[in-house]
């Protein structure tokens, strides 16, 4: 008798330490069923022939299923693994951040300092521009991705740090004026990168590792700021080219700030969970607090962008993310925080969607905790939005396309380019890259690979030059030679 009942209490033992603990209970039953639904989403990956992704679903401080579909490196017939390492663009943004935060902790700078009392060489623009514009995009610095390439040359290869940041201070207007909008730019995370460096006296990459990596234990971790450092595991970056076939998308980027981190889903679990228990710095709980506040403008209004995190709702539940895409790689980090159940999806393919992938696996997982579909207000937003509609297409004759044609040339740049007309067409040449046709689309209105060229006429209506707007860049000038 007393051995039944001594077999009762072992039994027994781990549900009264379950529900001690307050959390529920990993998911079980039909695990296997949720398994099989998670793996269908990603079948047209899960082959020897193809890039993929590294999976990891994460439930309550643990790693419930994890798995890689694809390859890493198609060449050596290199399987994904959930220790594949993989570049996380901007994802790594939220690491930059968590930088400053400690170097503010430390005493070393504050939020709302002017970042020229760091890099005196940077231009004034009349109202201070402050690290806590950098931090949430409201600094309205041009982003630098956008202006290297209009510059001719291709993010995909070797960038100078301090090319950039010479590029950067070259800049003679912003987007706007520091506090009064919000629009993502990359130059913010590179000028706070170039922050920690000068403040620290070391790398960005060395400070990441002795204030975040190591002491969280993320061994596969690292700021990527040497293209020639080899890393063990790496899954290589590709493209699907027009043939269906894949194709290599070589990088050798090594600038760390905006992004550069490579690290694994295994390494972003540790990262996950220091969310609810933080490891990091001197003031615990109140730095994550922190990290997940949205800026303001300068008027109070809110902005959907706290420290390298978006703030949001899915199917009536809080999440917490950010996403990262650069060259042939893609990532999204998706926290539902009030069911402590997050997704970790790392790819090496280009046109991979692990967003999208990562609230499917969310709805298998969480099917009994979300909102329908059809009365999510977050799901309703496309068909709600105001149809775009086209307008006819502009026709102009030779002696008008003459008008345009001539060389130009940007000091904020410092880059030549053409404008040529052919069989009634016309064409930019930035540099000796190809010609890209110039679309009109109204009056001295052009559009050229997605960009929008607005050209100025002098009183006697002769063109002087042009402005170009990016999106991440407006208004950048260009004057006819």
């Amino acid at each position: 008798m007393k051995k039944a009942t001594l077999l009762f209490w072992i039994l027994l033992f781990p549900i009264f330490i379950l529900a001690a603990s307050g959390s529920s209970a990993p998911f079980r039953g039909d695990d296997n069923s949720r398994i099989s639904k998670v793996d269908a989403l990603f079948a047209e990956w899960d082959n020897r022939n193809s890039p993929g992704c590294a999976l990891a679903v994460i439930k309550d401080g643990a790693i419930i299923y994890k798995r890689g579909y694809g390859m890493a490196d198609l060449e050596h017939d290199v399987p994904i693994s959930p220790n594949t390492v993989f570049y996380i663009g901007s994802t790594s943004k939220q690491f930059v951040t968590t930088c400053i935060l400690l170097l503010a902790e430390q005493g070393k700078l504050a939020l709302d300092d002017d970042i020229r009392k760091f890099i005196p060489e940077f231009p004034e623009y009349g109202k201070p521009i402050t690290i806590r514009h950098l931090v949430h995009h409201t600094s309205g610095i041009r982003d630098y991705l956008t202006l290297w390439e209009l510059s001719g040359r291709s993010y995909l290869d070797y960038m100078p740090e301090q090319a950039v940041l010479d590029m950067i201070c070259r800049q003679k207007e912003l987007n706007f004026t520091p506090g009064e909008q919000h629009l993502y730019s990359n130059s913010c995370y590179f000028l706070l990168g170039v922050i920690v460096k000068r403040i620290f006296g070391k790398t960005l990459r060395e400070f990441a590792h002795e204030n975040i990596f190591e002491p969280l234990g993320m061994k596969n971790s690292h700021f990527h700021d040497d293209n020639k450092h080899i890393i063990k595991n790496r899954a290589f970056g590709y493209t699907k080219m027009d043939n269906g076939e894949f194709g290599n998308l070589t990088m050798r980027f090594d600038l760390v700030g905006s992004g550069g981190l490579y690290t694994t889903v295994e390494d972003l679990f540790l990262w996950d969970q220091n969310f609810y228990n933080n490891k990091l710095g001197k003031s615990g709980q109140k730095l994550i607090e922190t990290m997940l506040t949205n800026g303001r403008l300068s008027n109070g209004e809110e902005v959907n962008y706290a420290f390298a995190l978006t703030n949001g709702v899915y199917r009536g539940a809080k999440t917490i993310s950010h996403g990262g895409a650069l060259g042939g790689y893609r990532a999204q980090l998706l926290r539902f925080p009030e069911h402590k159940f997050s997704i970790v999806i790392l790819s090496n393919l280009a046109s991979f969607n692990p967003a999208a992938l990562a609230y499917k696996v969310a709805d298998i997982y969480l099917a009994e905790h979300l909102k329908p579909l059809e009365t999510s207000k977050e799901e309703n937003i496309q068909a709600t939005a105001t149809p775009v509609t086209k307008s006819e297409k502009l026709i102009l004759t030779n002696s008008q396309l003459q008008g345009f044609v001539g060389d130009y040339y940007s000091d904020e740049l410092e880059v030549s380019c053409k404008v040529s007309t052919e069989n009634g067409r016309l064409f930019l040449q930035i540099k000796n890259n190809p010609k890209m046709p110039v679309e009109p689309f109204d009056k001295d209105a052009f559009e050229a690979a997605g960009s929008k060229l607005f050209f100025q006429r002098s009183q006697s209506s002769q063109i002087t030059g042009f402005t170009v707007d990016a999106g991440r860049v407006k208004n950048l000038k260009f004057t006819k030679r």
